[in-house]
């Protein structure tokens, strides 16, 4: 094969792949990448995918062959791709559908046509608690299929249990259609204004619910914040018209899918329940949080609350932000492996590494689309970056040189230098809408005092916080204060600004969330601003934030602040600020 020197991929060995951004082709071997690659980083001029077990089994769930990806890599390769990179291809994506499950007799059964497989898992000591030898049987096909009795409620433990071996499952046993519910979209907005699916919305949607056929109906959707997760949700439910169970990460979010629910479907307050520590009704569409489904009276009691899973016969259930399930949730999606699911994340992350689970117990990747894409399509906005480092005040350099890690931590985050910097920020943005993040309440407090704006933390009362956020929605307030309760699935769509004063900094979740908050799409380019204290552990922290956004296609630019009493002066800020901006610092390239 000619290989052109043009061509934007470079296949390696240990299964790296690396874009050329700047080749020709690049946007069109990304778009071919994306089924069966992991973006793992993506700077200026080379982004860098990978080959994984799992990114191979999600393209051979969807269809894609080991030749189809083979050949994609070898069309758009500069070089000679590496021999041992299709054989391992082959060999990888051959394991999926090695085993399936199948339902016959009203039973389910673990097949495969490959005796060693059999034989292997027969041996396992791990497997033998679930699985029972039965006697071969004649596939349809006309081959030989050994079997295995298996019992309904071990359907996902099995699958489970098998992904750790390096056997994914294909699951062809039937889904039960659960009670059904008559909802539509509406094509006007209840609050007024048309109601229109984007494009890739209804892809999305309609990749997850497939043709009805077994093996399809559940997986999990990856959509950058702010590209209308809840939409998607949402179709698929006027695709699939069957009583819905949607489980999400606060009681705020339960609220917003409430009032997205009533705002654009058929369903009235009769036909949604709110299911929360502070409501507990039971409808035909349920929304409720992970907090009260995982919550227990002591470490040794059974979760009371998983009941819920039960109530009704749910013919779909919504995972928000699926890389959060918390891992008790994971037991209850073991069980209801015969109900239709779906997974909504803007990534696949966990911080527990359990993103085999929700490939196993929720389903695999159904679709991707590049930040990129959307981003040139005016569906999430662009996005400025800008880290401001500041020096620890002489009389806190003792302190923090005798303090633990954890006190260290803190008497960085905490550093009263902060505090000018973020109101001088907030001064010289009056256009924007601005969220002021951090980790510790006092600090919050101080600044919302200090900018007599409204504060919202883990203590503020459901009713207050959504309150504040339908005034900050409405224009009404131009800052907020909050804590970590606003990292997730809160929809403020025209937070144009983030300041963040304090976090945990080495969490690439919190780093996305946080930066999603501001990613809805709007006219004016976004701005995310992160004041770190130099020479501390903040710095340290600071590194492994600065590795995720580069991984996500962030570029960004340090301003340091030697004298602290510089600060003082707003033109020095103002003019470093101007810089940064005329610049174009930190734009999102990704």
């Amino acid at each position: 094969m000619q290989y052109d020197p043009a061509n934007p991929l470079i296949v390696q060995s240990d299964r790296t792949i690396l874009l050329d951004t700047h080749a020709a082709a690049a946007d069109k071997a990304r778009a071919a990448l994306i089924p069966f690659a992991e973006l793992e980083r993506s700077p200026e001029h080379l982004h860098t995918y990978r080959l994984t077990p799992l990114s191979i089994w999600n393209a051979s769930s969807a269809g894609f062959s080991p030749e189809h990806i083979s050949d994609t890599l070898e069309r758009f390769s500069r070089y000679p791709i590496p021999p041992v990179i299709p054989a391992w291809i082959r060999e990888t994506a051959g394991r999926f559908g090695k085993l399936r499950i199948i339902y016959r007799d009203e039973n389910l059964y673990l097949v495969t046509a490959v005796l060693p497989i059999f034989r292997e898992i027969e041996a396992s000591k791990g497997m033998s608690g679930y699985l029972r030898p039965e006697p071969s049987i004649t596939g349809q096909d006309g081959t030989e299929l050994y079997v295995f009795a298996l019992p309904l409620i071990y359907r996902g433990v099995v699958k489970q249990e098998l992904l750790k071996l390096g056997w994914p499952v294909w699951d062809e046993a039937p889904l039960v259609p659960g009670d059904p519910l008559e909802l539509a979209l509406l094509e006007e907005r209840r609050s007024g204004g048309p109601f229109i699916i984007r494009d890739y919305q209804r892809n999305a949607a309609e990749a997850l619910v497939g043709d009805m056929r077994p093996g399809s109906g559940f997986g999990t959707i990856v959509l950058p914040c702010g590209a209308g997760k809840t939409i998607v949700g949402m179709y698929i439910m006027s695709l699939l018209k069957t009583n819905t169970l949607i489980l999400t990460t606060n009681v705020s979010a339960v609220h917003q899918w409430m009032a997205e629910l009533l705002d654009k479907t058929t369903l009235t307050e009769e036909d949604i329940g709110e299911y929360t520590g502070e409501s507990k009704n039971i409808k035909p569409v349920t929304v409720a949080t992970y907090q009260v489904i995982t919550w227990r009276p002591d470490k040794d009691s059974p979760f009371p609350h998983f009941q819920l899973f039960r109530e009704r016969a749910w013919g779909l259930i919504i995972y928000d932000e699926v890389h959060l399930l918390p891992a008790p949730v994971f037991r209850v999606t073991a069980e209801l492996q015969a109900v239709r699911r779906v997974g909504l994340t803007a990534t696949l992350v966990r911080e527990d590494g359990n993103e085999g689970y929700v490939f196993s117990l929720v389903g695999p990747k159904r679709f991707d689309v590049p930040w990129k894409d959307l981003e040139l399509s005016g569906w999430i906005a662009a996005a400025e970056c800008v880290e401001i480092r500041v020096d620890l005040a002489p009389d806190r350099e003792i302190a923090y040189a005798t303090a633990n890690l954890r006190q260290k931590h803190r008497i960085a985050s905490e550093n009263p230098a902060k505090t000018g910097i973020v109101t001088e920020l907030v001064r010289m943005h009056p256009e924007d809408r601005i969220l002021i993040i951090g980790q510790y309440l006092n600090q919050l407090e101080e600044l919302a005092e200090l900018l007599s704006a409204p504060i919202i933390t883990g203590k503020t009362p459901n009713s207050v916080r959504d309150g504040i956020y339908a005034s900050f929605r409405r224009g009404e307030i131009q800052t907020l204060v909050v804590s970590k309760v606003a990292n997730f699935a809160i929809d403020l769509p025209d937070a144009s600004m983030a300041i963040q004063i304090s976090g945990t900094f080495g969490s690439r979740q919190e780093e996305a969330q946080r930066l999603g908050r501001i990613l809805r799409p709007k006219e004016r380019v976004s701005r995310f601003y992160t004041i770190v204290s130099r020479h501390t552990v903040e710095e340290e922290f600071a590194a492994n934030r600065q590795k995720f956004l580069a991984e996500q296609g962030y570029a960004y630019r340090i301003l340091h602040f030697h004298d602290i009493a510089s600060l003082a002066d707003a033109a020095s800020l103002a003019d470093a600020a101007s810089l940064a901006e005329t610049e174009c610092l930190c734009r999102n390239e990704f």
